[in-house]
């Protein structure tokens, strides 16, 4: 019997084990704490199962360790947790559980020890370590976890098919444990997925889109989402995403395919550091590609206005995989919407011009759509793709030297709608609108300077053109109040 006991000899472990002789309980540590020492991976949170009530476990620690030992019960589930430390320690009753076809809510009885491993989702997160006075570090493991972390392997501790028709977000759990620990699912288990898949429509999309997210933040997500694919839950949860799949030939020419294209992007900004909501842009940059897919004789396959269509259906995508559709979604709307612009100018010949509008539209994100972008670049053409990276760089030099120069990062104009109509003497209107439109884009074209003097004198020059008269000189920006403009102002 394989001892682990040098993993939990401190005081916190060793005063569960007198709180459990206290209560003539058995008590144990089980599940991913136990996985993770095994793997050399830390975990904080911490899941102890007694053969009697995790409550009365729980206030019986706390009072060994310190009578003022915060203890939170959820009693519902008949459960506590301690905090100490980082580290949270969940304690909860040994059960087992029964379920209907129609819900994933278990009936839950008091059990064994064995009757909980029974019913945990995967042998690996089975493992059980004894808090117990003379078994005291002693690893339980009846369904040879230890051997399946060896192997690398995904497997359940009973017939796959009742795991995860009782529990179906166990599907998703086992492909994002695949994911995260470059795991192989073995291949009995993966087929009753596939058989199962279906049944994922009972789990709320909340819960599966947490599976989504720790996909996505695998060092290599791609991994997940070809399994999700592969098994049939893919096209379930997320059609749009599904529905890139595949490669349509006329007249002897292809398309790529642009789930495969879109996952290498998506393991590209996974090695360039990028976050969450960077790589949900990698995961859409594309995928309005189905519906504005063409094919023309002369230019072959085209995608016209994937982008513009891509981060139209952003909200849509995001309401329904339940995403907050807050700045997160707007972000991602963004740079979707953008991300082809980068690519154009790596193209062409780099205007001052063009990088000025590509700054003042993607403002403070715009070194994460250049990650985007560059991730883009998957061509097999070793010598294309050189081309492009080298390209890139003139692009993101240029991008430096101009904002260090005009400041165009989240652009604020330098004369604004109180300084147009103070001068002119007019309210809010068409004129104003024209006048401010036109500083925008004599700023981005360098036609004047990012500052004040030379955008009121270009103001009071495009003034004139509309037929307004000068009537009240303004030497310096005006600053708006809340309780409305205080000019700096000279009379004419």
């Amino acid at each position: 019997m394989k001892n682990l006991s040098e993993y939990i000899n401190n005081r916190f472990f060793r005063v569960i084990t007198k709180a459990s002789r206290a209560l003539n309980y058995e008590s144990y540590v089980i599940g991913g704490y136990v996985r993770d020492i095994l793997l050399n991976r830390p975990s904080n949170d911490i899941d102890v199962v007694t053969v009697g009530s995790g409550i009365e476990l729980a206030k019986k620690t706390a009072s060994l360790i310190d009578g003022k030992k915060e203890v939170k019960y959820y009693g519902r589930f008949g459960t506590a947790m301690i905090r100490m430390k980082d580290k949270e320690i969940e304690f909860v009753g040994a059960r087992r559980e029964s379920y209907e076809p129609s819900s994933r809510k278990p009936m839950v009885e008091d059990g064994t020890l064995e009757d909980d491993q029974n019913r945990r989702d995967f042998t690996i997160n089975a493992l059980a370590i004894s808090l117990n006075e003379e078994t005291f570090g002693e690893l339980v493991d009846p369904f040879n976890g230890v051997q399946d972390l060896e192997d690398k392997i995904i497997r359940t501790p009973l017939d796959p098919d009742v795991t995860y028709s009782d529990d179906p977000l166990r599907m998703m759990r086992a492909i994002r444990f695949a994911t995260q620990l470059h795991f192989t699912i073995e291949t009995e288990s993966f087929n009753s997925i596939k058989r199962n898949a279906e049944r994922i429509k009972i789990i709320s999309m909340e819960r599966v889109n947490e599976e989504l997210n720790k996909i996505l933040l695998s060092p290599k997500p791609s991994i997940g989402f070809k399994l999700l694919d592969a098994s049939g839950l893919l096209k379930i949860i997320f059609p749009q995403l599904a529905a890139l799949k595949g490669v349509e030939v006329q007249n002897g020419r292809a398309h790529k395919d642009n789930f495969y294209h879109t996952m290498e992007v998506l393991d590209n900004v996974a090695d360039a550091g990028g976050d969450l909501w960077l790589r949900w842009a990698a995961v859409l940059h594309d995928i309005a590609k189905p519906l504005t897919k063409k094919y023309d004789k002369e230019i072959g396959w085209s995608f016209h206005g994937h982008e513009i269509k891509g981060a139209k259906m952003t909200p849509k995508i995001f309401a329904a995989l339940k995403l907050p559709l807050n700045e997160k979604m707007k972000y991602v709307q963004k740079l979707i919407s953008l991300h082809l612009r980068p690519i154009a100018l790596a193209q062409e010949e780099v205007t001052d011009s063009a990088v000025r509008r590509l700054l003042f539209d993607a403002g403070d994100d715009i070194d994460d759509l250049m990650i985007l972008c560059d991730a883009d670049i998957t061509s097999k053409n070793e010598e294309k793709k050189a081309k492009y990276h080298n390209n890139f760089q003139l692009v993101r030099k240029k991008l430096k030297e101009l904002e260090e120069k005009d400041h165009l990062r989240n652009w604020q104009p330098p004369v604004n709608g109180e300084v147009i109509m103070t001068t002119f003497g007019i309210t809010e209107g068409r004129n104003v609108g024209i006048i401010k439109t036109a500083i925008r884009e004599a700023v981005l074209d360098g036609i004047i300077g990012n500052n004040f003097k030379e955008a009121y004198e270009f103001m009071k020059a495009e003034g004139e053109k509309l037929g307004l008269t000068v009537v009240q000189e303004v030497t310096e920006p005006i600053e708006v109040k809340s309780n409305g403009p205080v000019p700096n102002k000279i009379e004419k």
